[in-house]
């Protein structure tokens, strides 16, 4: 499998949606996976390379560039702007900002759940940052 591919205008809420408005940190993408960065409190993009990186914050719900503006949802349903499989459980990739299912996230990496595929379009959002690298 591969992350999946978004389209960013077809990123929205969904129902039960936790949003919040947070500042940029660099270019980012609607339907991108963010975390927050501890040296300056700024919102970039997420990757299962490194722990600190790996501690997924939410997904961007605008386009945002650096020191903009940026809403992110951190819970609830959410179309994605791409297609998933129901059921299909759903990490951060190892690809910045992107959504990876289970089974591509490798030795070395670091999982942190984003949520659960509920139709062919949306996830169940319920971020779950384990801190532990695949042996």
């Amino acid at each position: 499998m591969a992350d999946i591919t978004v389209t960013a205008a077809n990123v929205k809420a969904g129902a039960n949606a936790v949003v919040k408005t947070v500042t940029a940190g660099a270019a980012i993408n609607a339907g991108e996976v963010v975390y927050q960065d501890t040296s300056d409190k700024k919102y970039k993009l997420a990757d299962a390379d490194a722990q600190a990186t790996a501690k997924v914050a939410g997904i961007a719900l605008n386009d945002a560039a650096a020191d903009q503006p940026l809403e992110v949802q951190t819970a609830g349903d959410i179309d994605v702007g791409g297609t998933v499989v129901v059921g299909e459980v759903y990490l951060v990739s190892v690809t910045a900002g992107g959504i990876a299912p289970e089974a591509d996230v490798l030795t070395g990496d670091y999982v942190s759940i984003i949520g659960i595929g509920t139709v062919s379009n949306k996830l169940k959002m319920q971020i779950l940052i384990s801190d532990i690298a695949i042996p």
